[in-house]
């Protein structure tokens, strides 16, 4: 193994997130066939549950473990960040535990919870079967989680990104295996196929963790270890995992708290608003879990650039190199712009086709998919800030961003729904709107607070704003010029396919030669990255 650089880590991770999220996106086409719509509401209900019992469980202790390692790394404290290591697995284990426990016994609690009177669609029964299906993915993802950490800790991305690959290959054929198998060979209820379908993520999870521990143990030698105790207690390294987990602990439960109050609150309100029992449950399903996983591309960077930044950051801090830290800050900005703009751009000028091609055409779900893409954006830009200030320790700033985001978000809507009905347009874009108010909240906040405790700077990320804008509308002149001779149609899975690959092509290529020319992707990039892909491509510049 070796160990990566910022912007290679970078690109590692986020390669790897984007194929893993690729075949996130790909196999949802036959499985959403499988299950159909109501499936599709009832898988989305177990995994908007599960996600906030597996951030309880996950969200804080890996990225801590991660933080420690490169902490004590550092500072050449090598016996204290194995022990921490162990510790932290401690932990994880005794938290993941409870938080199945509490998932299996009260499942019928939170099925009560998500659908309420709700009539028309799936029965109580049948949510709280495939939430207790999906309770025992705890007993494995979390410890997966903490040994990635160990790993990105230490610099070596690679393993823990062909680990996620692992994961999403192993989860994806136990879904479309286990769900086609049941309802259409075994002719069995779409509930078991769903029910199957969701235990897929602790197949997937368990040979991913099986391949990250041989990965530690093959290379032990690699990891600098000592016998020399170092001058930190138990009891103070179980303190400082404390201390770095809990803001992300919080974050995360604030995140699904209101992903979960989002997907509640949009599903009451639309059978409010007119809507039938069915027709909410679609909109709900669509909010919650069927356009964002088309978007998952886009959050895919964001994520990538969260694993490569965490390391980086906490290094120059550790040094209190803070004019280091406001460029690494920066330069995560800067790609978040440059990779997602053109991204969210083009899936909401293709959002007809390519709903339709992934579940086949639904008003709706080409409406919200539109907009959607666009929410994906701020929630990326979101993420990679709120790690940023957890690797700074600026953890009052992170309760304070987000809660207060998060909070102006659920407050805002129904208010909005309301508000867009009675203008005469769809409801379900006021939910959508409050998302982006509460992102645009919480920048605000975070952004005033590093510049005025940390002296930061945004003078780079405001020019790669400004170059940007060229860039963007050259790729929208190529495809509203694409479009006058190769027309946006729904009839054909593969003529839709071809035709969305044609413009995502035309547009891409545009965006990013007019991109290099005018020294946009250098600027972002740095040149000695630019030039060790144009040598792997064996490409003359």
């Amino acid at each position: 193994m070796k160990k990566n650089s910022f912007v290679e880590g970078t690109f590692i991770a986020t390669f790897s997130i984007i194929l893993v999220k690729i075949l996130g996106v790909l196999y949802v086409i036959p499985f959403y066939k499988i299950i159909g719509e109501s499936g599709g509401a009832l898988y989305s209900y177990a995994y908007n549950v599960y996600n906030l019992f597996l951030n309880i469980s996950t969200a804080g202790i890996p990225v801590a473990i991660s933080k420690i390692i490169s902490e004590y790394n550092t500072l050449e404290m090598y016996e204290a960040k194995e022990r921490a290591y162990k510790i932290g697995k401690k932990i994880i284990g005794m938290i993941a535990i409870i938080a199945f426990f509490l998932l299996f016994v009260f499942s019928k609690e939170f099925a009560i919870l998500i659908l309420g009177e709700i009539e028309g669609g799936n029965t109580l029964a049948d949510v709280a079967f495939v939430i207790r299906c999906v309770s025992f993915c705890l007993l494995i993802i979390p410890f997966l989680s903490v040994s990635k950490g160990y790993l990105q800790g230490h610099k070596y991305i690679t393993p823990s990104s062909v680990s996620q690959i692992i994961e999403q290959v192993v989860r994806i054929a136990v879904i479309l295996m286990g769900s086609y198998i049941t309802i259409n060979v075994l002719n069995k209820s779409v509930s078991l196929g769903v029910g199957i379908a969701v235990s897929g993520a602790f197949f997937g999870g368990l040979v991913a963790y099986l391949y990250i521990i041989h990965k530690i143990h093959k290379n032990k030698n690699q990891f600098k270890v000592s016998n020399k105790k170092d001058k930190v207690t138990d009891k103070e390294i179980v303190k400082k995992i404390i201390t770095y987990a809990l803001p992300l602990i919080i974050v995360s439960i604030a995140t699904d708290i209101y992903s979960l109050t989002d997907m509640t609150l949009v599903l009451k309100a639309s059978y409010k608003l007119g809507y039938t029992g069915a027709e909410s449950e679609t909109i709900s399903s669509i909010i919650s879990t069927w356009a964002p996983k088309i978007c998952m591309i886009i959050n895919a960077v964001a994520m990538g650039l969260s694993t490569s930044l965490i390391p980086h950051m906490v290094s120059s801090f550790v040094k209190n190199d803070l004019k280091t830290s406001n460029k690494k800050f920066n330069q995560a900005i800067n790609i978040i712009i440059v990779s997602t703009v053109p991204l969210s751009i083009g899936i909401a000028f293709l959002s007809r086709p390519i709903y339709t091609l992934f579940y086949g055409y639904n008003l709706y779900g080409t409406l919200i998919l539109r907009y959607a893409a666009f929410q994906a954006l701020f929630a990326s830009i979101y993420i990679v800030i709120s790690m940023a200030l957890q690797s700074l320790n600026k953890f009052k700033v992170v309760y304070k961003s987000s809660i207060i985001g998060f909070f102006t978000n659920a407050l805002l809507d129904i208010p909005l729904m309301y508000l867009m009905k009675h203008l005469g347009t769809h409801a379900f874009y006021g939910a959508i709107l409050a998302t982006v108010i509460g992102y645009i909240i919480s920048y605000i906040i975070s952004l005033s607070a590093l510049k005025k405790e940390l002296k930061f700077n945004y003078k780079g990320i405001l020019e790669t704003i400004k170059k940007v804008i060229l860039p963007t509308l050259s790729m929208l002149v190529v495809i509203l010029l694409l479009n006058i001779f190769l027309k946006l149609n729904i009839t054909g899975t593969l003529k839709i396919f071809f035709t969305c690959l044609a413009y995502a092509i035309f547009g891409g290529t545009t965006y990013l030669f007019v991109a290099y020319k005018t020294g946009l992707l250098e600027g972002v990039f740095e040149k000695e990255f630019i030039d060790k892909i144009f040598r792997k491509l064996k490409i003359k510049r």
